[in-house]
């Protein structure tokens, strides 16, 4: 099942064609995006029903984040190999984890405003939750993930690593529109791997990235049984699960975002997350 957010209503796919949720049902679903993760296996279920399926064409820029208004953001600064060997940090036991403030995620195709010179690319796979959890077992993980979408990890290096003591990683990541998400959210059983998924990351036509997600340190289940042994995982919540190598940051020479230029997200089973650069001020 493909769930996309159109007027921040939520919205399946039949036959390729949009179906609002809360009037193809009667009134039965909400009529918000961020709510339908409240009810998320009454809802999958009744979707599962209608034959939601893939979307056709459709214009992106039309569409809102999947998750508009997690009341937890987790994001994983250490997940792959190669990205800890490129920035030369040692392999954690447990995940390292910080937050991206709500308040940074925004649409699909909504420009960004590069609030600062050193800003850098980090592609994600990112999850969202569908069903309430604490102390989940690995075993059980996947039943507590609704999806996956697409999602950029924005960060401005600067202000992540001011300090020598107390880097600033969430602030850093926060600013407005500093995590994008989308297009849509993908069911788990849309993949053919769920656990091995490609992901590719290109600046201005040149592939900076190229990785897949079995090479995850902390796989996805893993991650929602990590997190939930401390906290209690709530639907809507969102797990950025880190990037792979070939950042900017790491780079001989180091090169940053700059206005004008365009971030093509893609991730299989899912599609691309297109994002423009802006000024700030723009």
């Amino acid at each position: 099942m493909y769930l996309a957010s159109i007027v921040n209503r939520p919205t399946i796919f039949v036959d390729g064609a949009p179906v609002d949720v809360h009037d193809a049902s009667g009134g039965r679903f909400p009529a918000g995006i961020a709510d339908i993760y409240e009810v998320w296996d009454e809802f999958r279920a009744w979707a599962s029903e209608q034959n939601a399926g893939r979307p056709g064409d459709i214009d992106v820029a039309t569409l809102g984040a999947p998750s508009p208004r997690p009341s937890q953001v987790f994001a994983i600064s250490l997940n792959y190999l190669d990205h800890a060997e490129e920035a030369s940090l040692q392999i954690p036991d447990f995940p390292s984890v910080f937050t991206k403030f709500p308040s940074c995620i925004g649409a699909p195709a909504a420009p960004v405003e590069i609030a600062r010179p050193m800003t850098d690319w980090e592609l994600e796979l990112v999850v969202v939750i569908g069903r309430e959890g604490h102390l989940v077992s690995d075993a059980d993980g996947w039943d507590h993930v609704a999806g996956l979408t697409i999602g950029q990890d924005i960060s401005d290096r600067e202000l992540q690593l001011a300090g020598p003591s107390y880097p600033q990683f969430s602030l850093g990541k926060s600013f407005p529109g500093y995590g994008p998400t989308g297009p849509w959210l993908v069911s788990p059983d849309e993949f053919d791997n769920r656990d091995d998924i490609a992901l590719r990351c290109i600046l201005d036509g040149e592939v900076v990235q190229d990785f897949r997600t079995s090479n995850l340190i902390f796989s996805i289940p893993r991650l929602v049984s990590l997190l939930s042994s401390v906290v209690t995982l709530r639907p809507g919540d969102l797990i950025f699960t880190g990037t792979s190598s070939g950042v900017g940051f790491a780079r001989t020479p180091k090169r940053f975002l700059a206005p004008g230029q365009e971030i093509v997200s893609e991730v299989e089973g899912i599609g691309a997350l297109r994002t423009t650069l802006v000024a700030s001020g723009s």
